[in-house]
């Protein structure tokens, strides 16, 4: 972080879940993206995803700037009990035609390089048409499975799989490691999301 606020600056800035500043979206666009973000939240409510379009210049790392961004961004249409850390940023580059997600490090049991890879994958082609929505709108669905998956191998081994993504479990009271994992990935209490 202290090398990517040597290159970008060490402010937080404010933005929207959903900014368009290249302005690719058409108008009838900008309100069915805003719903794919809400109906994610609806899904995972523990998580959010926000969503950047940009005409940059000069940017040498889409990705280091992405985990800046995430970092440094204060979005002011999340709700405070979604941390940063819970968030997934899909920033997308419209003159260099790169994409790129960065996710906070409380989603790196459930994704990976590959997971993301793949979610970009399945936008690509509409990408490449200039059809945004629809690109963005295959990525979201595209990162909900392993999103799934992982919260479903947390479950079974929450130990092992939070480990992983140098993450442990809370202590309860007793002293005793707790197994409930209902908060990791959006599920309420008697609740599931599948």
């Amino acid at each position: 972080m202290v090398h990517a606020d040597e290159v970008f600056g060490a402010q937080d800035i404010k933005l929207k879940k959903f900014s368009d500043v290249a302005g690719v979206f058409r108008m009838k666009d900008r309100e069915p993206m805003r719903k794919v973000l809400e109906d994610f939240e609806t899904k995972f409510p523990q998580l959010f995803v926000s969503v950047y379009l940009g005409a940059f210049e000069d940017l040498n790392s889409l990705r280091q700037y992405g985990f800046w961004m995430l970092n440094r961004t204060h979005y002011v249409d999340v709700d405070p009990q979604r941390p940063n850390s819970t968030g997934i940023l899909i920033l997308v580059d419209v003159n260099a035609k790169s994409a790129s997600i960065t996710f906070g490090y409380a989603l790196m049991p459930y994704l990976d390089e590959n997971s993301t890879f793949d979610a970009l994958s399945a936008g690509h082609p509409f990408f490449l048409q200039g059809d945004y929505l629809k690109a963005l709108k295959a990525v979201i669905e595209k990162l909900e499975a392993p999103l799934i998956k992982g919260w479903r191998r947390v479950r079974k081994n929450p130990i092992q799989v939070l480990g992983r993504g140098g993450q442990t479990l809370k202590e309860s009271d007793s002293g005793q490691e707790t197994t409930d994992t209902s908060e990791m990935l959006g599920e309420k209490k008697g609740e599931v999301e599948a």
